[in-house]
Order: C-alpha cells, then structure tokens, then sequence
C-alpha cells in the first residue's frame, strides 16, 4: 500500500465544501429535543441562576417559547412541571388540572402535531421528599407501589394529549406497567422513550434548582453506578425494549459517549441522549469567562454525541443549535 507522498489525507480537509463532503456525521434540527421547564403560578418566565438562558415558564412564555422552538425546526419539546405545592406521594402529577398535564394540553393547541410533544414521567418533581416514587415506611422507594403511580401519570399524561412519554424513574418493570396502562385506557399510540441507563450523575445539579427539587440524600439505590457497569446498562436496554419501549435513551451523554456507542449497535430502535444540565452550565460558564467559543463548542458536543451512535438529543441548545445548523 502505498504512503506518503502519494496518500496525503490532507487533501480531504482543504476547503470547507470537501469537509462537509466527506463528513461522516451530521446534525439536523431534527436530532433535536428541547427540555422546557413550566411553573405553576408564574406570571413571567423565572431565570435559572445555574442555567444561564433557561427558564422556568409561564404558561403563556412556554405556548411562545414551543411555538419559536417549531418555528426554528426542532424535533421535538420535553416538558417538565413544577408544581405550588407537593405531597408525600406526588399527587399533582397525576391531576388533570396538574401543572404538567395543563402545559401538555397548552404546548399541543400551540403547535399541534408540528412537533414531536414529550412529557417527563416521573414523580421527583411533585414528592414533597423529591424522590422519583413513593416511599416505603423504612424510608426506601417502593419500587412496585411507585409502578402504580406510574401507570397513573400515564394515563393522566396521555389524556392530555402528549405525543410521547418518557418515563425517568428508573424502576424495574416501569415500561411494561406504563405500556399496559396505556394500552388499556385506549392509548396505544402514545410513544415511550424509556431513560434506560440513567446514572446517578453530579452532572445533574443545575437541574435539581431547575425543578426545585425537595431531595436530601441521592437516588443511587435505583438510578445507575457511574462507574458505568456495560453489562448493566445493556440488559437495562434490552429489558425495556422487550417490555414495549419505543426509543431509548442514555442519560447524561457526554461522560458516557462509551455507553451510547454501544447502546446504539446492541439495538433496533433508536437511540436518544441526554445531554444534562451539568453538561449545559460548565460550558455557559466557560464562555462567560471569556475562555471558549460559544457556537463552535455547542455544535461540536452535539457533533460527538450524535457520531456515538444517538439518533436524538435532548439538550438545552435546541433552538441556538437548530438556527445555528441553519445559518
């Protein structure tokens, strides 16, 4: 095989038509989710201090924010609410006139079916104790009491019109139980992105203020090792797939690029990630010290993620990445 001078790899980097030529990965607006975060009885939208550009919504702010979202060509709207008051079992979750299920039935007369409508199925931020289920008397989550809550918010998520639900809390057996729920109640076109390998990650912190979540303590006993057992994650993956999940999802996704890679070529369905808030905050922080380029570190953590193998990311760049792509 012949070497230099004749081969020069060089000559394939030269201009920026030949990069984009050549360039075996992409990203569209279309690979991309927008968390979105709306609180109950907030007249204007709330800045986030460790988010910087992220906010907690209005309901009004968040129908303006979805419908510029779908105006720059994002895929798809993940939303979250946080509610006035909490309880020890979550119950504004599953409240018709809840927080969630009220954004849900706002962002959909908003946008309808131009984007891909996502909700969080979780409890953690209506618990008064900010756990992601409901506690046993010994102070645990209960995995299999939580399982019914779950079913619950499902049903209470679906009748609001969410395209897609995405179940967070990472107990065992909760796609099959929310699948089951939904086909039951007459929703069996409401897609499941399960967050299959979520890891009990310091990458999280912003998020916690984000949803001012009540938690002492950590989720370690449910969520996964960061140590990131493989053998772990895949058989998580493969479980909610054979219990009905549609997508999946690796959760956060820059610090395991490694887990996304190997996700994506054990399965058949796609592959999304999450990139967090932690993720998000170090690199706003960076730029407000002067000491990175904003857009071109944004479009290259979104680059890596999606060369790993991910079909979707969530990421609070949504709408900044889709107009950047775009120019």
């Amino acid at each position: 095989m012949a070497g230099f001078p004749t081969v020069r790899p060089r000559r394939l980097r030269r201009t920026p038509a030949m990069r984009r030529l050549v360039a075996e990965t992409h990203v569209e607006p279309s690979n991309l989710i927008l968390p979105m975060f709306v609180k109950e009885g907030l007249a204007e939208p709330r800045p986030i201090s460790s988010l910087p550009g992220v906010v907690q919504h209005s309901r009004e702010s968040l129908r303006k924010a979805a419908a510029e979202a779908v105006h720059a060509g994002v895929g798809g709207i993940m939303l979250f609410g946080i509610p006035e008051t909490r309880d020890e079992t979550g119950s504004a979750g599953a409240d018709p006139d809840g927080i969630l299920n009220v954004a849900i039935r706002d962002v959909v007369a908003e946008v309808g079916d131009a984007t891909v409508v996502m909700s969080d199925l979780c409890l953690d931020e209506f618990t008064s104790h900010g756990h992601c289920g409901v506690l046993a008397p010994d102070g645990t989550v209960d995995n299999d009491a939580t399982l019914a809550a779950y079913a619950e918010l499902a049903i209470a998520q679906a009748a609001a019109g969410a395209h897609v639900l995405g179940p967070s809390g990472m107990m065992d057996g909760q796609i099959g139980v929310v699948r089951r729920a939904l086909d039951e109640a007459g929703y069996p076109e409401v897609a499941l992105l399960a967050y299959a390998v979520k890891y009990a990650s310091a990458f999280f912190g912003p998020f916690r203020e984000a949803v001012e979540s009540a938690l002492v303590g950590d989720r370690k006993a449910y969520q996964q090792d960061p140590a990131g057992n493989i053998r772990e994650a895949l058989r998580e993956v493969a479980l909610d797939i054979e219990e009905g999940a549609d997508m999946v999802m690796v959760k956060p996704a820059l610090p395991y690029l490694d887990v996304v890679t190997k996700v994506a070529a054990a399965v058949d369905v796609p592959v999304a990630a999450y990139q967090v808030s932690g993720e998000y905050a170090m690199v706003e922080a960076a730029v407000a010290n002067g000491w990175l380029d904003r857009d071109k570190v944004v479009l290259e953590t979104l680059t890596s993620i999606r060369r790993a193998g991910a079909s979707m990311i969530l990421t609070y760049w949504a709408v900044d990445a889709a107009r950047l792509l775009r120019a």
